[in-house]
């Protein structure tokens, strides 16, 4: 039929794989088609001169020659342990006789053997079933019935149950070893269609699909036959029940024997097999190629990584690199500015104190020219560069009025701006501590202060909770106290405002100092000039044999040399640091040593305390 131009084709769904299936030609009917094809007769002339001799030489090749010694010798109450095809002639045939030929076996054999027959013809017959015919008898009766020649069948006698080993003969000669074991073991299978063995050329999914059929063995083979009891025997239903019991457990133990026997078969084979072993080496081999190819694709990009990172931080470097050349360049440019700024404030400071020197500090009586030095001295310190040069103006103009008006101007000015200074901080600490903040409202007195002090040094900055560190050495030092981290360190920040106040009084106590030593000398009571002046510490340990003066970080740092240098084994110790430092006593050093023994204890406290609250 011609489809039409406007008729389309569709696919519902596709088509199974073909299956190719082997027949191997058998029977009468081949075998008359083989004498003819080779005889050159017709179909007439063959049928009519052959027919009987075809019948003869059939039936001579399906049954066994006649044996009657064989079966003379039968036991007939040993039925169970006879092999009935050999009974029927059938041995050459066995499970594969049809039923027909089972009748026709039956037939000759009761024509042959039946007591009548042999009576008739003068031979001995035993009676009942004592005689052998009744084997024969039984023998019809189990492979003429299905299910019992099944049973008999599962326990063919003539089995060949052995499973090849995995020898080293048995691998090399695997195909010739394993399919003879397989092809007779097939005939146990439920399922019709079993899988060849193949050979070397076959492909690797009918060998996984054949390997796959064999674990998944599905056997029709049962072992009922070999029941040493029968049910039927017994008086009761209990007995039958019992026998039936102890029947099903023996068929089952064999059941599992047998699956057993064909999972080791199954087991050898895939041992032995070249296919298998070729293609888990491929396998093996793909698997490396996949490992190798995987870690050399981790190891370009880690490659690649790195490369990437080692660019960054080359750009990196070289970024900081010219960063640094750049700092450098500008520190440099910038060092030689303070450089040059510090040799004209230098020049220009040197410039207006021999000006004023020259001109006698514009003094009359040597307490004004003390006091003027002290401000030429202040004028150096606090004015700028801009402002020296003007007033080394009015100096150099050689006017001694002009000069001291222009220099008692630069003084004024710089008092007033810092007396200016000094009034607004003042005014700022008095705002803070008049304010609505709590810790500002609490009062301090002077021994909290003074410990406050200690603290702050001998606690310095980047120790671990340092104000509460703080806090807690003052309250150990001051009974009554109850000064917390917020007040030391609100404390500490007004100190610490107000200590330009504290240099200016410093500075005025010195100048007095230096002023009452120069009214000494002048009157005598000091040594030549030439000689070196004894210091108010020394003055102070001469006459009254100590120094009460704070110590200064020039006299700890020459205690401290002094301990390490002499050691307590040594009987003169004391004697010998004293005259280390000349502006302390004897009884000066060894009260500092307790005094620093008490802080680094109290220290050691305070930080305990306050990590045992944390802990708390």
């Amino acid at each position: 039929m011609i489809p039409d131009e406007n008729e389309s084709t569709e696919v519902f769904s596709p088509l199974s794989p073909s299956v190719t299936i082997e027949y191997e030609p058998v029977g009468r009917w081949f075998e008359a088609h083989y004498r003819r094809a080779h005889s050159q007769h017709g179909h007439s002339e063959h049928a009519a001169s052959s027919s009987s001799e075809s019948e003869e030489e059939e039936e001579d090749d399906q049954f066994d020659e006649e044996n009657e010694s064989l079966l003379m010798r039968l036991d007939p109450k040993d039925w169970k342990n006879q092999d009935h095809y050999v009974v029927l002639g059938l041995s050459k045939l066995r499970y594969k006789a049809s039923e027909d030929q089972i009748k026709r076996a039956y037939k000759m054999k009761v024509l042959s053997h039946h007591p009548d027959k042999r009576k008739a013809r003068g031979k001995a017959v035993k009676d009942g079933d004592d005689d052998y015919f009744s084997c024969i008898t039984k023998s019809y009766e189990i492979l003429g019935n299905k299910q019992k020649r099944r049973s008999f069948d599962s326990v063919d006698p003539t089995f060949d149950e052995s499973v090849p080993s995995t020898s080293q003969s048995a691998k090399d000669e695997f195909f010739d070893v394993f399919r003879p074991a397989f092809e007779r073991n097939a005939r146990w299978s439920m399922k019709k269609r079993v899988p060849k063995l193949g050979d070397n050329d076959t492909p690797f999914d009918d060998v996984n699909h054949f390997y796959s059929f064999w674990y998944d063995f599905d056997s029709w083979r049962e072992f009922s036959y070999l029941d040493e009891e029968e049910k039927e025997k017994g008086e009761s239903r209990d007995e039958r029940r019992w026998i039936e019991k102890q029947n099903k457990a023996a068929r089952q133990k064999r059941k599992k024997e047998e699956m057993s026997r064909i999972r080791q078969l199954v087991d050898n084979a895939y041992a032995c097999d070249p296919r298998i072993q070729k293609h888990n080496e491929e396998e093996k081999e793909r698997r490396n190629a996949a490992k190798k190819a995987k870690q050399e694709a981790a190891r370009k990009k880690a490659e690649e990584e790195e490369r990437k990172r080692q660019e960054v931080l080359e750009q990196e470097r070289l970024k900081k690199t010219k960063e640094e050349e750049e700092a450098k360049a500008k520190a440099a440019i910038a060092k030689k500015e303070r450089e040059a700024f510090k040799k004209q404030m230098k020049r220009e400071r040197d410039t207006m104190k021999s000006l004023v020197k020259g001109f006698d500090y514009f003094a009359e009586s040597d307490k004004e020219r003390l006091n003027l030095m002290k401000e030429m001295d202040r004028l150096a310190e606090f004015l700028t560069l801009v402002s020296l040069q003007s007033l080394n103006e009015s100096l150099k103009s050689g006017d001694r009025e002009v000069a001291k008006t222009g220099f008692l101007n630069k003084v004024k000015e710089v008092n007033d701006e810092n007396e200016k200074e000094r009034k607004a901080q003042m005014e700022s600490f008095q705002q803070k501590s008049t304010g609505n903040n709590a810790s500002a409202k609490k009062t301090w007195t002077d021994e909290e202060v003074r410990n406050l002090i200690k603290g702050v040094n001998l606690f310095p900055s980047g120790t671990q909770n340092r104000w509460e560190v703080i806090a807690n050495f003052i309250t150990q030092h001051v009974a009554g106290s109850n000064k917390n981290a917020k007040d030391v360190l609100s404390k500490a920040k007004d100190l610490q405002k107000n200590d330009m106040k504290l240099r200016e009084e410093t500075s005025k106590n010195a100048y007095s100092k230096f002023e009452q030593s120069h009214r000494a000398a002048t009157s005598g009571e000091m040594e030549k000039p030439s000689e070196r002046l004894e210091t108010v510490g020394e003055q102070q340990v001469r006459e009254t044999g100590s120094n009460q003066a704070p110590w200064t970080a020039e006299e700890q740092k020459l205690l401290e040399q002094a301990l390490k240098s002499y050691p307590t084994s040594d009987p003169d110790r004391w004697e010998k640091i004293s005259s280390a430092i000349p502006s302390r006593s004897k009884k000066d050093c060894m009260r500092r040593y307790k005094e620093l023994c008490e802080l680094v204890k109290a220290k050691k406290q305070a930080q305990g305390a306050v990590a045992a609250k944390k802990k708390s």
